[in-house]
Parts: C-alpha cells; sequence; structure tokens
C-alpha cells in the first residue's frame, strides 16, 4: 500500500452521476480488470434500473408490459431489499412515492456497495467508491490514516459541514436538497418532503444506508429518534434554518 498518492483512480460518468474509484494499493492486473468489472456493472444497473430509459427493465415492469419472471436476477434481489427497508423503516421509504415505480433511493446505494466489493474481492482493501457523493470506504487512504471525507454544507456553497473520518469499513450517505432541490416525497402524501436541507447517515454498508438517508429525509421530524433506535448507523441532519442536529453516536466519526 503506497504512502502518499492514490495507486489508481478512475471517474465514470454513468446513471445521471458520476462514479469515482480511488484505489490505495498497489494496482495489479486483477484490480485493473476489477475497475473495468465495476464500470461494467454500472452500465449494466443503468440499462435495467433507469427510469428514465422508458425500454428499461423497471420502466417496462412498473407499466406492466413484463411481470417479475421477465427480468434479470438483479431486479429480484433489489426489490427485496426495497421492501426490506421499507419494512424496517414503517414504510417512509417506498419504491412508489410518486405513485410509479422507482426503486431510486436504493439502486445507486447498492450499485456502488457491488462495485466496491467487486474491488476488494480483486485484492483491493484500500479503496473509496463514490457514487454520485455517496461513499463504500474499504481500509486505510495511507498506511496509518483512515479516510476523512468531508460533507458539503447544503446552505453555504463552499463551506463543508463536517468532516468524517472512517476507521473502518464504513458507507456514508446524503440526502438533500442542494443539488437536485425537492426531490425527496413524503410516500404518505406524495409531497415535497422539507423538513431537511441535508441529511447524512453513516453505517457498514451503502445499500442500507442510502435507503435509510432517504427514509429518514422524507420521515421529517421524528427521524432523530428513528435513527436512534438504529444499531450500527449515526446521522448528522442540517435544518433549513441552519440548525443541525446529531445522533448520540455520531461524534466518534464527525464534529
Amino acid at each position: 500500500m503506497p504512502d502518499t498518492a492514490p495507486a489508481l483512480r478512475h471517474v465514470e460518468h454513468v446513471m445521471g452521476t458520476v462514479f469515482s474509484f480511488d484505489i490505495r494499493d498497489e494496482p495489479t492486473p486483477a484490480i485493473h480488470n476489477a475497475v473495468q468489472e465495476a464500470v461494467q456493472l454500472l452500465h449494466r444497473v443503468d440499462t435495467v434500473f433507469s427510469t428514465y430509459r422508458p425500454d428499461s427493465h423497471i420502466s417496462r415492469l412498473g407499466r406492466g408490459e413484463i411481470h417479475l419472471g421477465d427480468c434479470p436476477p438483479e431486479v429480484h434481489e433489489v426489490l427485496a431489499l426495497c421492501a426490506q427497508a421499507t419494512h424496517v423503516t414503517d414504510g417512509w421509504f417506498s419504491t412508489t412515492p410518486a405513485g410509479t415505480l422507482d426503486p431510486s433511493g436504493l439502486v445507486k446505494g447498492w450499485a456502488t456497495e457491488a462495485a466496491s466489493q467487486l474491488l476488494h474481492s480483486s485484492g483491493a482493501h484500500n479503496s473509496c467508491v463514490n457514487g454520485g457523493g455517496d461513499l463504500q470506504l474499504r481500509g486505510q487512504a495511507t498506511v496509518n490514516s483512515p479516510w476523512r471525507v468531508g460533507i458539503a454544507h447544503p446552505l453555504h456553497p463552499g463551506e463543508l459541514a463536517t468532516v468524517i473520518t472512517a476507521d473502518r469499513t464504513m458507507a456514508i450517505a446524503t440526502s438533500g436538497t442542494a443539488e437536485r432541490g425537492a426531490h425527496i416525497l413524503d410516500p404518505h402524501t406524495g409531497a415535497p418532503a422539507t423538513a431537511f436541507a441535508a441529511l447524512t447517515v453513516i453505517g457498514p454498508r451503502l445499500t442500507m444506508a442510502d435507503a435509510y438517508a432517504t427514509a429518514a429525509f422524507a420521515r421529517g421530524r421524528d427521524a432523530r429518534d428513528w435513527l436512534e433506535s438504529m444499531d450500527g448507523y449515526e446521522a448528522l441532519a442540517i435544518l433549513p434554518n441552519g440548525r443541525f442536529w446529531r445522533t448520540s453516536g455520531f461524534s466518534r466519526y464527525g464534529v
């Protein structure tokens, strides 16, 4: 593992956002191959799950043109994970927040985590995979130095709300209004959720951290109590008036 500069980096524009790979292990042929495999995975996920593609499996399934049995295995996996997230969040995570099938609140985290796992299996044990601002981290940034991730302040462009130190394998997912406006919907009313300017959830795996960040953002006022009850997850919330709160264990990782 190098002491200073990253050994291998790659940026890919896919799924309507930017994915980046930052690998701090010596780049072996196996790791190079894994990066290409991960890129192919992300493009396949876009083809299968994009709600902006009328010919994607998820779009056709949502319109009733095909059945679940006609879809590839990853659709079954993702929808099962979505059902799990819906149950755990008391319905605040939904695959139909606007009345049509849309598992986007989990898919990006799931794809990012899957790409990270491909790298890890190839021997890249110190890596950061960033999927549009949601991260799956493994190992260390350099020898004896953990990953440190700045979280952008949603109300003050160019400023950081906090810096998170990852002392283990960790996922960081942020839901907010800064980039896409009020795009997260209350699944019970269909109205935009407006209780937060941004909400960051940290946990062990990005699939569920991403879903929980979406659900907590939609949940609004009682999100803090719910997040406090979730073992292994911590959160930072920034309110539209600039005030903020943290769950009780967040200070272990961020200021």
